[in-house]
């Protein structure tokens, strides 16, 4: 094949492939007569290989390790390699949720703190400009009129639970997600459904908890002939929040 022909395949530019060639990723092709690069079937599975490490994060250093694997001509080695890698990549985006997590509650702590108290003046030390507001918010100061309070107005998409809580309860959800064995989407909900092992006290005391917090979420446990079945709720803007903290659907 002409390196044309193994881009076309492959999905990557013929740049990519002699990049890739330079970096050792790829063994150097075979030449025609005319010089032209003249690449096998070899090549297409081992950009295939290229493709998946890619896709699953790893880096071009960690592509060139796994790639010693790969010459092996065995799975099972390459499969030990890979696995190992992909353990540290889910600690690491895990370890990025819990971070997002954490940055969304302070950005949604501030903007409630931005809405709750406007001096004439500076800057004081009750300003959302300055203040950082790591507690639950306080009461709202309002003007009165003609126009009735609305008394069912939704609650902030804010999370109550202060910061440095919420790295010790991500901890205990991602321990108890590991018993999910589905996820499923419907409009506005989450429906986890968990094997029997799931230590059920342990799914009921974190939903009470996490109701508590996050009052612009809705929980509700499901117990039937199925199994053990969790459904959050919440608003359009809340969903991608649910799918970061527990799990989006595959």
């Amino acid at each position: 094949m002409k390196i044309k022909d193994v881009a076309d395949r492959s999905g990557f530019t013929p740049a990519a492939l002699r990049y890739y060639e330079e970096l050792g990723l790829l063994p150097q092709p075979a030449r025609t007569a005319a010089g032209y690069r003249s690449y096998d079937e070899s090549t297409v599975d081992r950009l295939a290989f290229i493709a998946r490490a890619k896709q699953l994060g790893c880096t071009l250093d960690e592509i060139a390790d796994l790639a010693t694997a790969w010459e092996g001509g065995r799975c099972g080695p390459l499969q030990d390699r890979l696995r190992t890698v992909v353990a540290g990549k889910l600690a690491d985006a895990r370890a990025q949720i819990v971070e997002l997590a954490t940055l969304v509650d302070d950005l949604q702590r501030a903007a409630i703190a931005l809405e709750q108290h406007r001096p004439d003046g500076a800057c004081d030390d009750q300003c959302g400009c300055v203040k950082d507001s790591t507690t639950a918010p306080g009461p709202v100061t309002v003007a009165l009129g003609t126009k009735p309070a609305a008394t069912d107005a939704a609650p902030p998409i804010a999370c109550t639970l202060p910061t440095d809580a919420l790295h010790g309860r991500l901890d205990e959800w991602h321990a108890l997600l590991g018993h999910a064995t589905a996820r499923a989407r419907t409009e506005g909900r989450l429906l986890l459904s968990f094997a029997p092992t799931v230590p059920t006290d342990d799914l009921m005391r974190l939903v009470v908890a996490e109701q508590s917090c996050c009052q612009f979420l809705t929980f509700a446990i499901t117990v039937d002939s199925h199994g053990i079945a969790l459904e959050i709720g919440g608003p359009a803007d809340a969903m991608p929040l649910v799918d970061a903290f527990f799990g989006a659907t595959s």
